[in-house]
């Protein structure tokens, strides 16, 4: 027998599960060591497609073991991320971008699922991607969108990248499998990190080029809103540059959203969003706010995003009971989990929920659901004063004495700290409290030592 058989027989099996991590990097030594490390100790192997860096990037992957490739950048997405999947020996691939990671738990929940995927044949069989929600993280660390996509997929010759920018997995959608439990961490849409990086400009340049190729590309114009509403968050940017940004992006949501067609669900629903955004934002009649809203409902039936708007719109129309309906259904999918994965907006941020709770509970005169709902912001955020101003006022027309509320209060401020007192001294005095804003004022005074002899 040969020592090549011998070799061979020796050698410990191959893993069911052979996860080959893989990404496409240009200058990213800031953000490699994060989006090599999180998959380390469950990645059969590490594979970075580098297109031109010029910094450290490709020396910290090859420090970490990863396997670095170069491919020629040629302005698609597409072909970068399929040299990529090439040269990928295992039987699933992850791929995220270089701004993106999983958190150790989910990161164990993820090979655990894979796991229990191989060994059960009847969703083996049909199961070729899984659909993760994936959120972008503010400067603060915390998540204030939720989308959802496939960045999880069997190593198999015909799925593939196709578009040369926002490129997206050819796959059948019978074969997809909805995840709510594995969480992918965005953090490239931060402001801080859009300000260093060139990215929305290339992208606008990247896709107006396709635009006059394919004028009427619905998809396009869709992914050219997106970038130029980046563009407009920019810090530093010019305000006329900012203003046309924020226009030209405002127009092309607006076709997308009012087209019957020729354009993907996602795109779709964000376009939407953005739009009744726009309109709430800008002062635009309620009528007009309301009717888009049933428009969206009508194409998104049951989502709980336009459901929250559709009662914020109601609140601003002072039908508080209609809205109060809306919104205790939208509680109740959120309790239960029983939401789309695409629901953007309410399944990460609920505060947004129970803050029209608020409205619509003062609105009707509900003393004891102003008071629940907004506690459970101030829990989370005492800041928000759009919040503790109506909380204050409920409060002290409910018949509180002044000590009462302070004492309620207590629960979330620090009345050791003048900053605290002030704060709410500043928001009592605004919401009408003007007794209570003259007691916390002494307040302040005397931890700060005015008023004392």
């Amino acid at each position: 027998m040969s020592k090549k058989t011998i070799k061979k027989k020796n050698a410990p099996p191959k893993p069911a599960i052979r996860l080959s991590q893989c990404m496409i990097v240009k200058n990213e030594e800031k953000n490699i060591e994060k989006a090599l490390g999180w998959a380390k100790n469950v990645a059969y192997e590490q594979i970075v497609v580098d297109t031109g860096s010029t910094d450290r990037t490709v020396e910290i992957a090859k420090m970490m073991g990863a396997k670095v490739y170069h491919f020629e950048w040629i302005n698609d997405f597409a072909a970068a991320k399929n040299y990529a999947i090439e040269q990928a020996e295992g039987n699933w691939i992850a791929f995220l971008d270089a701004d993106e990671y999983l958190s150790p738990e989910d990161t164990n929940e993820l090979m655990d699922l894979l796991r229990k995927i191989h060994a059960t044949p009847q969703v083996r069989d049909k199961c070729n991607a899984l659909l993760a929600p994936i959120a972008q993280i503010n400067d603060q660390g915390k998540p204030f969108s939720i989308g959802a996509q496939i960045r999880f997929f069997r190593n198999l010759p015909d799925i593939r990248y196709n578009g040369i920018i926002h490129e997206r997995l050819r796959l059948d959608n019978e074969n997809i499998l909805g995840v709510h439990d594995i969480s992918i961490i965005h953090t490239g849409y931060m402001k801080s990190v859009y300000n260093e990086t060139d990215k929305a400009d290339r992208n606008i340049d990247m896709l107006r080029a396709e635009l006059e190729k394919k004028p009427e590309d619905l998809n396009l114009k869709a992914y050219l809103a997106d970038a130029l509403y980046v563009k407009a968050k920019t810090d530093g940017l010019d305000e006329i540059v900012r203003r046309e940004a924020e226009e030209e992006a405002a127009a092309l949501y607006a076709e997308v959203a009012s087209s019957d067609g020729g354009v993907l669900k996602v795109l779709q629903k964000a376009a939407h969003m953005k739009t009744i955004e726009n309109s709430l934002t800008t002062g635009k009649p309620v009528l007009e706010c309301e009717k888009l809203c049933r428009n969206a409902l009508a194409l998104f039936p049951d989502d709980m995003d336009f459901e929250c708007y559709l009662a914020q719109v109601l609140n601003r129309k002072k039908d508080f009971r209609a809205a109060w309906d809306i919104l205790t259904r939208c509680e109740e999918k959120l309790i239960s989990k029983s939401f789309e994965i695409t629901t953007s907006h309410v399944a990460v941020n609920p505060r947004i929920l129970f803050a029209e709770f608020v409205n619509a509970a003062q609105g009707m005169g509900d003393t004891v659901n102003t008071i629940k709902y907004a506690t459970m912001i101030l829990a989370e955020d005492k800041t928000i004063v759009d919040i503790l101003r109506p909380y204050v006022a409920t409060l002290i027309l409910s018949g509180a004495s002044e000590d009462e509320v302070i004492g309620l209060l207590s629960k979330l401020y620090d009345f050791n700290d003048p900053n605290d007192v002030i704060f709410v001294a500043r928001s009592a005095k605004d919401g009408g409290a003007i007794e209570l804003a003259r007691k916390l004022a002494g307040m302040a005074g005397k931890l700060v030592g005015y008023g004392e002899n």
